[in-house]
């Protein structure tokens, strides 16, 4: 049998971090089995489903670089379908007509709480042998019902938290067709795993409670039709934020996209969401074909994992640090822009790209960084205050002076300012402080004699006059 695994979200929002977890790990599973991973968009839930909602999905699934091998398929899109499998179900005593009124389920459920009941529906229109129902009221328009099973337990072994059984008995008859007609969540998720031949289900273990309906309805469908069969099911637990808590926005339970706005490597974040609740002995950092190579669900915790953004920063210096030179230049370019810096040297952007990937955690950081080789920086006012005395501002103005017949390579410069630390017997960073303060607007940066070759002689002796005089 193919694996055939499926990624379901509902366009009702951005992709998130969860989302894209578990779109990872199923599209893992495929490719690790050599089988199909597909896309499914659950867009029934008319009142909050938004194109922009699916190109955010779609938009966040190209980034990430998780193809699928078909899809995207949109449940709107096959309502006829849904219709046809209620009908054939009807025919075959799987479903039924339930007339009861809004007003009356309300009553009934007041009263089961009341009598600190848990709140279900009492099977008034589900027909039984020997049982006479009412006659259908003609001002009610009917929902459809599953027939779940009365007895009994539900059972599966979940690839992730084991075995899992649950009593009929806690289950009550479930709405698969609003009186409109319409096809609800749980019955459309069923056709769907069924047509599509899903084997296998991976998804959050907020579903954990939709799992025993599912598997009822599709042993009931497996009873109408022999080839329809019972998917696995792996429920992958919660990711929490570093204090433990739910995961919110403050943690980085954002869209996908925006850690990309924020100057994340799509590969950082792939390496991050597979490591979160699985892991590959010690390994930290590998590529996404490596994790596909690797992934099962047996070293999967079922324990909820915590997202720890220090971590992913980790992750994301590592693949700066080892990322193309094109992909930069072209990136870092784009990043300059939006900061309203023009760049017009595509070497000296290299360049000063090399001096810095080693430095930062993000792409933006790496933008802001070398924004100063491409316009006068507006230099940290305690910086000047501290490194820009009285005492070293005429050594500077000597230095200079040196400069202005210095030839303009680093080692060179590295010299002159050498000669003005020997002669007016300082130690390097008493010079080379005010420097960096006065050339890139703050006290730290990298080897100040490469910064100076890189900024150009021109450039180096306008800020030094700019800032001396």
């Amino acid at each position: 049998m193919t694996v055939r695994t499926r990624f379901a979200p509902s366009p009702t929002g951005f992709l998130h971090i969860g989302g894209a977890r578990t779109a990872l790990f199923s599209w893992a599973y495929a490719k690790k089995h050599g089988g199909e991973f597909i896309l499914r968009i659950e867009d029934t839930d008319v009142a909050r489903s938004t194109p922009e909602a699916v190109q955010a999905i779609l938009g966040g699934m190209h980034w990430l670089g998780l193809d699928y091998d078909q899809g995207p398929f949109y449940q709107m899109q096959r309502m006829d379908r849904y219709k046809a499998v209620i009908q054939t179900m009807l025919t075959a005593g799987s479903a039924y007509y339930c007339y009861s009124s809004k007003e009356e389920l309300e009553a009934l459920r007041e009263q089961q709480m009341a009598q600190k009941l848990k709140p279900r529906y009492d099977g008034k229109w589900r027909p039984e042998a020997g049982k006479v129902l009412p006659n259908p009221p003609v001002d009610v328009a009917p929902v459809i019902r599953f027939k779940n099973p009365q007895d009994g337990v539900v059972a599966w072994d979940d690839l992730v938290k084991g075995r899992i059984e649950i009593a009929n008995s806690e289950l009550d008859d479930l709405i698969i067709a609003r009186a409109d007609g319409t096809p609800t969540y749980n019955f459309c998720v069923v056709v769907d795993d069924s047509d599509m031949g899903i084997t296998q289900v991976i998804r959050g273990d907020d579903h954990v409670n939709n799992t025993p309906r599912q598997i009822n309805m599709l042993q009931a469908l497996a009873a109408i039709d022999s080839n329809i069969q019972v998917p696995q099911y792996a429920h992958l637990s919660m990711i929490l934020g570093s204090d433990g808590q739910k995961l919110s926005k403050r943690h980085g339970a954002v869209s996908v996209m925006q850690y990309h706005e924020d100057g994340y490597l799509p590969e950082a974040v792939i390496n991050y969401l597979a490591r979160l609740g699985w892991s590959h002995g010690d390994e930290e950092v590998f590529s996404k074909e490596q994790f596909a190579a690797w992934f099962d669900l047996d070293h999967i915790t079922p324990s909820a994992a915590q997202f720890n953004t220090e971590k992913l920063n980790w992750l994301n210096a590592c693949y700066i640090k080892q990322a193309d030179s094109d992909y930069l230049i072209k990136d870092i370019g784009q990043r300059l822009g939006q900061l309203n810096v023009t760049v017009d040297d595509a070497v000296k952007l290299a360049a000063s790209i090399d001096l810095y990937k080693e430095r930062v955690h993000t792409l933006n950081e790496l933008a802001a960084a070398i924004a100063y080789f491409y316009q006068q920086p507006t230099p940290d006012a305690e910086a000047v205050q501290k490194h820009l005395t009285a005492d070293i501002k005429p050594i500077l103005s000597a230095l200079a002076t040196t400069l202005k017949n210095t030839a303009w390579q680093a080692e060179a410069i590295h010299h002159a300012i050498e000669a003005a630390v020997t002669t007016n017997g300082l130690k390097f960073p008493k010079l080379a402080m005010p420097l960096r303060v006065i050339l890139t607007g703050i006290a730290q940066s990298p080897s100040i004699d490469q910064v100076m070759a890189l900024l150009g002689k021109d450039e180096v002796l306008a800020r030094l006059d700019l800032a001396l005089n």
